[in-house]
């Protein structure tokens, strides 16, 4: 398949077809990552700015890693270590990065719509990981994968998102790329931490997470994202743990062999019993080596498509 596409803002952007290409070349990367020597000459001569002006540690250094692996020379950009602290706006930031000819730019910003607001600007790739409360289109893809790894088959399989619905950007690029992938979805979390309006979500929306988890086939917790909230969201965390937090009691009301998923930083005994996040049928510890692999295949086909596409 020739990649058309310059850059990656959200996963609504991409066809089922090309989803199902990026699986089968993530899947090829995740064998190269299994070999003694994890390493290809693929990307040999070509950069990647990492702009982080958010904090991140699995997003962050998966894509050093997927670039450095490729053989791609990656540079690493915070906020505390750029100009934006000095005043400088985020178009000359990026104006300034593109006149040193990266190839791609990685970014990650608290404000919704700049990686958007960037690609409309440069001419090299950019990609999103992560803008405010929009969308984390990186994250989704390798939540699909990890869970394409494991079921093989979409069809006629249910995931429940449980937990912070409102203030999560994996949400929403997992509801629509779950659904375009034929998941039925469910969501459960607290009113106050569910959107003022689901109209138009594909979704079913529950209050009771024993109701929620019944029959489900994953089970994805999300993390309780306290720097976004308003004070008086929640009572407090331990009422929130006593209600929401997934335990091994409530899997036994899911389907037999069901997952569980959790994007991470995870919150244990909060958002997940510490306990059912470390037994066999948690997928955490995949989700971070599908996020390598992934974003790998994304790092290739961005960074090598042919101009104009």
């Amino acid at each position: 398949m020739q990649w058309r596409h310059k850059d990656l803002l959200d996963v609504s952007q991409l066809s089922r077809e090309e989803v199902d290409f990026l699986f089968e070349t993530a899947n090829y990367f995740q064998e190269i990552n299994s070999r003694p020597v994890k390493k290809v000459p693929t990307l040999k001569g070509r950069s990647v700015v990492l702009f982080f002006a958010e904090p991140s540690t699995r997003t962050k250094t998966s894509f050093d890693v997927a670039g450095k692996r490729l053989s791609a020379d990656t540079f690493s950009l915070s906020k505390s270590g750029s100009s934006l602290t000095k005043g400088e706006t985020l178009k000359d930031t990026a104006l300034t990065l593109q006149a040193m000819a990266p190839d791609a730019i990685v970014i990650r910003h608290c404000y919704s719509g700049s990686a958007q607001f960037l690609a409309e600007r440069l001419n090299c790739s950019v990609i999103n990981a992560g803008d405010g409360r929009h969308a984390h289109p990186t994250q989704a893809l390798l939540d699909g994968f990890t869970l394409w790894q494991e079921w093989g088959e979409f069809s006629g399989k249910t995931l429940l998102i449980l937990g912070d619905i409102s203030h999560s950007r994996v949400a929403r690029s997992n509801v629509i790329l779950l659904n375009m992938l034929g998941v039925k979805v469910r969501l459960c979390g607290p009113r106050t931490l569910l959107p003022p309006s689901l109209a138009g979500w594909p979704v079913e929306v529950y209050s009771e997470l024993r109701e929620a988890v019944r029959g489900v086939d994953a089970v994805m917790c999300l993390r309780l994202q306290l720097e976004r909230q308003q004070a008086g969201l929640l009572p407090d965390l331990r009422e929130y743990a006593a209600t929401y937090c997934l335990s091994e009691k409530h899997m036994t009301l899911a389907a037999e062999g069901a997952k569980v998923l959790h994007p991470g930083p995870m919150n244990r005994g909060v958002e997940i019993a510490s306990s059912l996040a470390d037994t066999n049928e948690s997928l955490v510890l995949d989700q971070v080596a599908s996020g390598v692999a992934m974003r790998m295949a994304l790092l290739f086909l961005y960074m090598t498509r042919k101009e104009g596409k």
